[in-house]
This record gives structure tokens, C-alpha cells and sequence, in this order.
């Protein structure tokens, strides 16, 4: 099948052989694909090696014949974002949970706006918290498994002033008030669910509570083997503990 024209953005990219690459892109129209660049080694085709890192907005033609589509040409359509430090980190934080979590030739357009606009956050600024876990949200809910964030499971509206663990089955269940201290501090405010079900952004001690219980649901999805990215932030806060 030839796809002709398609935009995509740059997920991963490794050498694949001598001199091609084996990229991984989140595209608008197929989902997620895999593209072999065959000869983008070569001194003649650095313009499209450029145009296949990570982040980069482009546009291309394949053909594609089973599991990898075999790339025709791409072109950049803007600069990809040049980050660092922590914004560096939660870009391959992004790229990492689709590649994880995205089936390959699976269209989700809903996923793929919400790409763009986690993306563009990150250029702009603002709280790269709030960024974060808007996108976890939206990835979970582009992929069908997401859950009404403003009623508990059990179809209750959320009680802003209660904390919530997040099942990823069931949705927002209510904590008990005599749970341990540590249970409730791995868990939601009311207040925090009900802000990222309306899309305003919570202040900063209740945004600080959504962290642990989405990523326990996203960790459910991935299974066994966890984030590179998680582990890297991991070490870069013992390592500032360490420092201080």
C-alpha cells in the first residue's frame, strides 16, 4: 500500500545496517509506524537524515508491505524543538509511552492532536507538570482505556474535598478516612481529579497528587517492564537529594 503525503511526527530513530535507519513516527491518517530509511548515511541525504530525529514535524511517502513501510522521501515541516534538562527528559517520556502503548497501523487522530499539543506546550513553557499529565489523560483516553475523571467508579460525583487511587479497571475509588498516611499521599485530591476533568489547571499541591496515581494506571498498561524514562528522572532526583 503506498501512503502518499502523510504527516507524522518523529518518535525513535537507530541505525538499522550499514547505512539506514530504523525510525518509529506517530502519523496522522496510519497511527503508529514503523519506516525503513534505506542509504540516509550517505553525505547526499543528510537533509533527510535531519529531517528524522526525534520530535520533528515532517511529511513523507512510503510503501508499506507488512510489519515496516519502506520510506519513499520525508520532508521537515518546522524546526524540530531544541530542549534541555527536564523538558529534554519529559519529551522522551512523551515519545517513550507511544511507542510503549500505541498499536502499530492503528489511526488515533485523537492521539495525534494530543501529540501536537503536548509538543507545542513544551516549546512554550508553563508548568511541564500540568503539560505531563494532560497528555496522560488524553493518550489514555485516545487509546480507549480511560475512565470519567469528574464521578468515582461507582458512578458518584467526586468529592473535592476526598482522595481517590485510580484503578485502572474501575476508574476514581474513594479512600477510606483511616487509610495509612502513605496511601493517601499516593493518591488524588477531589480537587485535583475534578481540574483535570474540566481542563484547569489545579494548584500546586493538588497537580503534585495526580503524578503516583496515573502513573500507576499507566503502569498496569505497560505491563512488567518500566520506562527508561522513569528510571532516568529517578536518578536524577537521588542525585540532586545527594547534591544538596
Amino acid at each position: 500500500m503506498r501512503i502518499e503525503g502523510e504527516t507524522a511526527f518523529v518518535l525513535h530513530a537507530r541505525p538499522w545496517r550499514e547505512t539506514s535507519l530504523l525510525v518509529e513516527v506517530l502519523s496522522e491518517g496510519h497511527g503508529r509506524l514503523g519506516l525503513v530509511a534505506r542509504g540516509v548515511g550517505s553525505p547526499k541525504r543528510q537533509v533527510l537524515r535531519a529531517a528524522l530525529q526525534p520530535l520533528q514535524h515532517i511529511r513523507f511517502d512510503a510503501v508499506l508491505a507488512g510489519e515496516l513501510a519502506q520510506l519513499r522521501g520525508a520532508e521537515a515541516l518546522d524546526s524540530a524543538p531544541r530542549l534541555c534538562g527536564q523538558v529534554q527528559l519529559a519529551a522522551f517520556y512523551l515519545n517513550e509511552l507511544v511507542l510503549r502503548l500505541a498499536p502499530r497501523q492503528d489511526p488515533l487522530p485523537d492521539l495525534f492532536d494530543a501529540y501536537a499539543r503536548t509538543r507545542a506546550a513544551l516549546v512554550e513553557g508553563g508548568s511541564l507538570a500540568w503539560t505531563l499529565r494532560r497528555f496522560e489523560r488524553d493518550l489514555l483516553g485516545a487509546l480507549g482505556v480511560g475512565f470519567e475523571l469528574d464521578v468515582d467508579g461507582d458512578g458518584e460525583p467526586v468529592d473535592p474535598a476526598a482522595r481517590y487511587r485510580l484503578d485502572p479497571e474501575h476508574g476514581a475509588r474513594r479512600l477510606l478516612s483511616d487509610r495509612g498516611h502513605g496511601e493517601r499521599n499516593a493518591a488524588a485530591t477531589g480537587r485535583a481529579l475534578l481540574a483535570l476533568a474540566a481542563d484547569v489547571q489545579p494548584d500546586a499541591e493538588d497537580l503534585a497528587s495526580l503524578r503516583l496515581p496515573l502513573r500507576a494506571v499507566l503502569a498496569h498498561h505497560l505491563g512488567p517492564r518500566p520506562l527508561a524514562s522513569w528510571e532516568m528522572a529517578g536518578q536524577l532526583q537521588r542525585l540532586g537529594r545527594g547534591a544538596g
